[in-house]
């Protein structure tokens, strides 16, 4: 299949499929015109990247276990874990500063309101005008 095709079965732009070629995590063979000629299989890998990207996953993380997890099932694959695990903790430590700072916003919005409060916010955010 040519990478109009693969495109279009995955829903993945051309430009993609051509970076993910850059990193390895798919093939192809050049034909006699130079048009790439993808395996119908390559539909399935750019699905499951597709899917550890949207994990949050980076493709040299993904290109680790690519290939174990085409093969085999994930549970199988020893690569994963620690990818998993590394990722998780960086989203926990996201998820710790976040909300940091949420509480620093809602306590200067407390502030803020305590020391004026006829100033007062509509759903936008944006002060109302009270006058």
């Amino acid at each position: 299949m040519r990478i109009g095709e693969l495109s279009k079965a995955t829903g993945v732009s051309i430009r993609s499929l051509r970076y993910y070629e850059e990193q390895g995590l798919i093939s192809s063979q050049r034909m006699a015109n130079g048009y790439r000629d993808y395996h119908s299989f390559s539909a399935e890998q750019v699905k499951t990247i597709q899917f550890y990207l949207s994990l949050g996953l980076t493709t040299e993380q993904i290109a680790g276990f690519l290939h174990c997890v085409m093969t085999s099932k994930e549970a199988f694959c020893r690569e994963i874990m620690p990818v998993y695990r590394s990722k998780l903790k960086e989203v926990s430590e996201q998820i710790e500063l976040l909300q940091a700072i949420k509480a620093n916003l809602e306590e200067r919005i407390s502030h803020i309101l305590s020391e004026n409060p006829e100033m007062e916010m509509n759903e936008n955010g944006n002060e109302t005008d009270q006058t």
